[in-house]
């Protein structure tokens, strides 16, 4: 039996991987299975729930047309509970029955700066795992539990493995294994450094379906529907993507025959879901939170909003994607608009919560980008400048403590983030901070751009004021 080792049995693995190898293993290929677990103690109850299930669980899907699906995924046979020494993760990825380590951390879960390096002055908890692994412990962070994992398999002789990374991160493959390498350099452990260039892969990927956190109504839906009463039950669009580059070490489940994209190259893929998905979904929440929407649907139906979304991917995003030089392979406008109709989707019930999060990270890699290439045109950025006028006016509302829910970020650091909001110019504050901007930091057109955006995001807000309250 050839395993799947997958790090974080969150919702989005268990609506995407999980799926499309229980998708075919029901064709009567069981030749692959997953065993997963957490580097962290969290998700207690669900894990329990799926533990107690033998790692199956119900997925509710629900189409923007309201079609509404429900289905066993059973291709989860082991479910490792956590432990701080992760020795159950280490043992199964020391197996030689394990080909690929897969991993889903969330995208400010890899530490890198804009050069792509380990950003050890901003995070001590990347600092507290390197010490750990120096003496030979394993650690939280993905690249210290890898690196505890890929030691004991060195050690055990059981041979090559993919690792796959499964996150919205530009160049996931290339940028974490770059993270990992760094790691494993700065812990000094020469020997695994090169075992570790010589006996993985890691291609990149471009994944895709919208699956909000679960609410008690999921189960009580998926209980009324096929009489079972699943704690682990989880809804997701029916919408589902997933392009690899074919670049596996020590072979690979038959994807292709369940509809994975298996490609020399995602580029282009992973381009247009960053910023025509990814950006567009971060501005709606950002803006939704603003006027007082709760859900992602509520934005994108604002027409307003919705505008602001458009105008994003039209005027700025779609000219560098495509151009006479790097023609796209993908119909862009088709994209798009795909795109607005399943943000649409008043079914998923996705929080503005969920998806405003981490705004520290997707700024640099969702949105900069588009801006930097822009500027580089000679073209200008209003359209795309509204998306950071929108963050820095929900970083306000943060720094206030207006905001209606918890707002969690990874990559902020909390006393940056209130110094910008109290600077005399806070525009100009935020348009300086390197780790958002890089080599743009303190740009005068983006400052400029980003303040004409922000009187417009100022008039939004004050034209909206009490028209989205509930």
């Amino acid at each position: 039996m050839n395993v799947i080792l997958h790090l974080g049995l969150g919702s989005f693995h268990r609506a995407h991987l999980a799926v499309y190898l229980h998708a075919l293993i029901q064709t009567g290929d069981t030749a692959w299975q997953l065993a997963g677990g957490n580097t962290r103690p969290d998700m207690a109850e669900t894990m329990a729930a799926l533990a107690a299930q033998g790692g199956a669980y119900t997925l509710e899907t629900i189409s923007p047309a309201g079609e509404h699906r429900y289905e066993r995924i059973t291709s989860i046979r082991q479910v490792i509970p956590y432990t701080p020494d992760l020795a159950g993760l280490v043992a199964q990825g020391a197996s030689a029955d394990t080909k690929i380590i897969s991993f889903t951390v969330t995208e400010a879960g890899y530490y890198l700066d804009a050069h792509n390096r380990l950003d050890l002055a901003t995070f001590a908890d990347l600092r507290a795992d390197l010490d750990a692994a120096r003496a030979g412990q394993p650690g939280s962070t993905i690249y210290a539990a890898l690196t505890a994992i890929l030691r004991a398999r060195m050690a055990s002789g059981a041979g090559p493995v993919t690792l796959l990374n499964c996150d919205n991160l530009r160049h996931n493959g290339d940028r974490s294994r770059g993270g990992l390498l760094q790691f494993i350099e700065l812990v000094g452990d020469a020997a695994l450094l090169d075992w570790v260039q010589t006996n993985t892969t890691s291609p990149n990927a471009m994944v895709d379906r919208i699956t909000p956190r679960p609410t008690p109504d999921v189960r009580e839906r998926v209980l009324a529907a096929t009489g079972v009463d699943d704690p682990a039950a989880l809804m997701g669009e029916s919408f589902i993507q997933w392009v690899i580059e074919d670049r596996f070490i020590a072979g690979r489940p038959a994807w292709e025959a369940v509809g994975v994209e298996m490609v020399q190259s995602v580029d282009a893929y992973e381009e247009a879901k960053i910023r025509l998905l990814n950006a567009t979904h971060s501005c709606i929440a950002w803006a939704g939170t603003l006027v007082g929407y709760l859900y992602i649907h509520e934005g994108t139906h604002d027409p307003v909003i919705r505008q602001m979304a458009f105008d994003y991917v039209t005027d700025d995003t779609i000219p560098v994607l495509d151009t006479p030089e790097h023609p796209c392979p993908i119909h862009l406008p088709t994209y798009r608009d795909v795109v607005l109709d399943r943000f649409g989707n008043p079914a998923i019930r996705d929080t503005n919560q969920r998806v405003a999060m981490d705004g520290f990270s997707k700024i640099p890699g969702f949105i900069a980008p588009t801006i930097r290439e822009r500027l580089a045109q000679g073209a200008t950025i209003d359209s795309v400048a509204m998306l950071p006028a929108l963050f820095l006016a929900y970083l306000q509302r943060w720094h206030q403590g207006l905001i209606p829910y918890t707002y969690q970020d990874q990559a902020m650091d909390p006393a940056v983030a209130h110094a910008v909001c109290e600077a005399a110019d806070p525009v100009e504050a935020f348009c300086a901070d390197r780790p958002l901007w890089g080599d743009l930091a303190g740009d005068a057109r983006l400052v400029a751009a980003v303040r004409g955006a922000g009187e417009r995001v100022a008039r939004f807000v004050a034209e909206h004021n009490g028209t989205a309250a509930r």
